[in-house]
């Protein structure tokens, strides 16, 4: 079973995960993972932390000579703006962010102690962790690639950077649309058996779970709903060459909870950043008071990013299911019996 977990504050000392559950022999670069991070860091409309910040991982457990040997990842990234226990205490929480939530249920007066771990800054230890997941699923040849499909409403790039350039001028937000695909997933990840463990609901609940994602779709999502099952439906076929394949991919590469050979197509809506230059009205939690909300450094638009911290999520429920489904802890014998299916 391969577990994830994360630790850290957007000011504090490090952002940690924890790998638990990769298989003995897996070489891990760390350039393919500081590829990744600079990767998140990119990208029109982001905002001043991307210039003071160059993320790069360190290995502090569960590896030896450069291959895990079976005991949790550890993987650390330093935060350059390290002063957590100096920053002022704020009341004033922002509409559209965890902060007035966070500090009733956990009972703060200073929001602080909220947004420093709601802050998307904790995706920056997703990405990594992610990264060692595709350097697992690139051994037996599965690849996940992303690209942004619209910000703002537009699709064009240069109509992109203008609306971007115009919510700046205007202190304000956008969120946009961006899209997974992983290749070469083979037949009968996940499973129909139970809730759970359905890959689809994995998917979707691992993307949800990404800082201001809204909405998740697979193939033709709620376009399904417009259409007859004729035009719906992916017909089966089978030929000597190819094997089982299809046509279309209506569906997404995932039916009744499995992968069923064709890429896997996730789409991404993720909703304005809640942070605004130019606030929005909202009631101080100590005072009562209406006040213009509090304003963080942000960034305008970070759709680019999402997507690449959406490649990670989709690349760490991809290799749980992965080893799942082909068992053991040594990699050798995992890829014996991944060629045997």
């Amino acid at each position: 079973m391969l577990r994830f977990m994360s630790a850290g504050e957007s000011h504090g000392e490090c952002m940690v995960a924890v790998l638990e559950g990769l298989p003995a022999g897996l070489l891990i670069s760390k350039d393919v993972i500081n590829r990744d991070l600079a990767r998140r860091q990119q990208g029109y409309g982001r905002g001043g932390r991307m210039q003071i910040e160059k993320d790069s991982v360190n290995i502090l457990s569960g590896s030896k000579g450069g291959k895990t040997i079976g005991s949790p990842l550890t993987l650390m990234v330093k935060n350059k703006d390290f002063k957590i226990n100096e920053l002022p205490a704020i009341s004033e929480p922002r509409p559209g962010h965890a902060d007035f939530a966070g500090a009733v249920k956990y009972g703060f007066s200073d929001i602080r102690c909220v947004l420093e771990r709601a802050s998307a800054r904790e995706t920056v230890v997703r990405v990594a962790a992610g990264a060692v997941c595709k350097i697992l699923l690139d051994e037996f040849g599965i690849k996940i690639k992303s690209k942004v499909i619209s910000v703002g409403g537009q699709k064009n790039k240069q109509r992109i950077k203008e609306v971007i350039d115009k919510a700046r001028k205007h202190g304000d937000t956008l969120g946009g649309i961006f899209e997974i695909a992983a290749e070469n997933a083979p037949v009968g990840l996940g499973t129909h058996v139970h809730y759970d463990r359905r890959l689809d609901a994995r998917l979707a609940g691992a993307l949800m779970s990404i800082q201001s994602i809204k909405g998740v779709e697979i193939g033709l999502g709620f376009d399904v709903s417009q259409r007859p099952g004729s035009k719906v439906h992916d017909e089966i076929l089978y030929s000597k060459q190819k094997g089982f394949y299809r046509k279309t991919n209506n569906a997404g590469g995932l039916e009744g909870g499995m992968s069923n050979g064709e890429p896997i197509i996730l789409r991404c809506a993720m909703k304005p950043i809640a942070t605004l230059q130019s606030p929005l009205s909202t009631t101080d939690i100590k005072t009562k008071r209406k006040v213009k909300a509090s304003i963080q450094r942000s960034d305008v638009a970070a759709v680019e990013a999402a997507a690449v911290v959406g490649e990670a999520m989709t690349a760490i429920v991809l290799a749980e299911t992965v080893l799942e489904r082909f068992g053991g802890d040594d990699l050798k014998k995992i890829k014996k019996a991944y060629n045997l299916r």
